[in-house]
């Protein structure tokens, strides 16, 4: 019941946002693009750098990274690290790549899971990260589309709902 109650505020949350469609939109697409790179457990404080930057929603680009989290993170750091080598035209197959893959998969702590990465060498980080951007950006624009939609609509039935109040 707590996990139900806890979506149903952060919903409330989202749509409760002010800023402009175009803006929230923007910022979730960063949060998803970043929630896809292999860089837990620094997701939120990239994400929200890179809105600062670009002066969009700090909030939605932090919702945006929760599209990763423990129960998908082995699939979405084996895709990451799939794409990346075939783009970069290295071999998936290294005794390095099991090993961090069992730690992600055992649900070990993010941070163990990032130092497990650094450790591996350039060859795999390369990976991870080419993988992890191209996967991000391939994430990043349907969600800047469906988001916009999404709060495009908000904003218009918010608005529709105070037309409706002040006619009363």
């Amino acid at each position: 019941m707590e996990l139900k109650r806890r979506a149903r505020y952060l919903y409330l949350r989202l749509i409760r946002l002010k800023d402009d469609p175009k803006e929230l939109a923007l910022g979730m697409a960063i949060g998803v693009f970043v929630g896809i790179l292999p860089v837990v457990p620094f997701q939120t404080i990239v994400a929200i750098t890179l809105a600062l930057f670009l002066k969009t929603s700090k909030v939605t680009a932090a919702a945006g990274t929760w599209i990763s989290n423990p129960l998908n993170w082995y699939f979405v750091y084996r895709w990451d690290y799939k794409l990346g080598c075939l783009v970069l035209g290295f071999s998936e197959k290294n005794a390095a790549i099991s090993s961090i893959l069992s730690v992600v998969k055992s649900a070990q702590d993010p941070l163990f899971i990032a130092c497990r990465i650094m450790e591996s060498g350039i060859m795999i980080i390369s990976a991870f990260l080419a993988g992890g951007i191209i996967a991000g950006f391939i994430a990043a624009v349907p969600t800047y589309v469906i988001s916009l939609h999404f709060f495009k609509i908000i904003r218009k039935w918010k608005g529709l709902g105070k037309h409706i109040k002040n006619t009363d």
